[in-house]
């Protein structure tokens, strides 16, 4: 099995129902925060991930911005903090790395906002003068 799905499955072995409720907790009062940050703005836009892609056989950098990175999850903190809450986000090329490989811009609306990611989406994709690049195959 993939090493990164045994470890997630591992993860969730050892909590406990108590750990289990407080996050559910947590994560209802991070939905209130979301909630009254999109009472007074539309959309957020922020990067996919932390860094730009990497071809797959490259190793997993050890720290970005000085921070030290554990998992594949610390590169991807942007799209879990939404994967996280009921609010539609979704994930459009913005450009590309010099080495041509695709850098991500997530767009993520209010609750029941997904009309309006979806058209926001649109709009950037068809603004982009890369909308029909695709990256080389290994």
């Amino acid at each position: 099995m993939d090493p990164i799905l045994v470890r997630r499955l591992e993860l969730g072995r050892s909590l406990t129902i108590q750990d289990v409720a407080r996050a559910e907790g947590e994560r209802s009062a991070y939905h209130h925060r979301l909630r009254r940050f999109f009472e007074r703005y539309d959309l957020v836009v922020l990067p996919t991930a932390a860094i730009p892609a990497s071809p797959l056989d490259s190793p997993m950098p050890a720290e970005i911005a000085g921070r030290q990175i554990r998992d594949h999850l610390d590169m991807m903190v942007p799209t879990y903090a939404f994967n996280l809450s009921p609010y539609p986000a979704i994930s459009v090329p913005c450009g590309w790395t010099e080495s041509g490989l695709p850098i991500g811009l997530q767009i993520v609306g209010g609750w029941r906002q997904d009309a309006l990611v979806l058209r926001a989406a649109a709009a950037f994709e068809t603004a982009a003068p890369w909308a029909d690049r695709r990256p080389a195959l290994p």
